[in-house]
């Protein structure tokens, strides 16, 4: 039972109803090749450690950020690069991280972008006036694109592929907040080693060709995406 929620083009329904994407895909074929089935359910992202610690769920994925939580989880992964990154609207003067200085950006609750904006753990990034925290991450190009916010920050491929869904134009900054792996995450006290297994399948499918033949159902180039070694820990 993976827990997991909308995150195109990670996870999404297709028009049968079924989980489909990126995540899907790659967690189906790995998962195979190790003697399950995947069960999707979408859960409220932020009781995602509830609800592994009571057994509900057997693990956790859908863009989910490894880096700087290798301690809070048993991981599989990394199967995937990505880029934390920051959009404005496309006739903003916002043109750098220092132009963000005193204005307004909006993330998902829980993510990384609100924990590098929070924590001020990206140097680049000046103080802004305040960070607003959504639960549903599809508010935040709305949000946007309304003025209700200067910027947005997030997974870039999930900025990219809103725009491509909606038919709306947003500007992402050269910046990056942090390059991030993805991984599949299962609870401190899951010794079943699921984590293990699912690490070597992820590695045998980038090994083999598989991973890149999934990614290029989604991306022209699917290589920057498989340099997973520029964010292993």
């Amino acid at each position: 039972m993976i827990g997991t929620d909308p995150y195109p083009p990670f996870v999404s329904d297709d028009a049968d109803g079924n989980a489909s994407g990126i995540d899907v895909d790659i967690l189906t074929e790995a998962l195979g090749r190790i003697g399950y089935k995947p069960e999707f359910k979408y859960i409220a992202w932020q009781k995602k450690n509830e609800l592994l610690a009571t057994g509900e769920l057997d693990c956790v994925a859908g863009c989910f950020s490894m880096t700087g939580r290798e301690a809070d989880y048993r991981w599989a992964g990394p199967y995937m690069k990505s880029r934390q990154v920051v959009a404005v609207e496309p006739s903003s003067s916002i043109t750098s991280f220092a132009d963000l200085e005193g204005k307004s950006i909006a993330v998902q609750s829980t993510t990384k972008p609100e924990g590098i904006l929070l924590d001020h753990t990206n140097p680049d990034m000046p103080e802004v006036v305040n960070v607003f925290s959504f639960s549903d991450r599809s508010c935040l190009i709305p949000a946007l694109l309304k003025g209700s916010v200067d910027a947005i920050a997030a997974h870039e491929t999930s900025i990219v592929q809103y725009e491509q869904d909606y038919g709306v134009d947003v500007r992402i900054l050269d910046e990056s907040l942090l390059d991030v792996g993805l991984g599949c995450a299962f609870d401190l006290n899951d010794h079943r080693d699921i984590d293990v297994e699912l690490s070597g399948a992820f590695e045998g499918m980038i090994e083999d060709g598989t991973m890149y033949k999934i990614l290029s159902r989604y991306f022209e180039d699917p290589s920057p995406f498989l340099q997973v070694g520029d964010v292993r820990g």
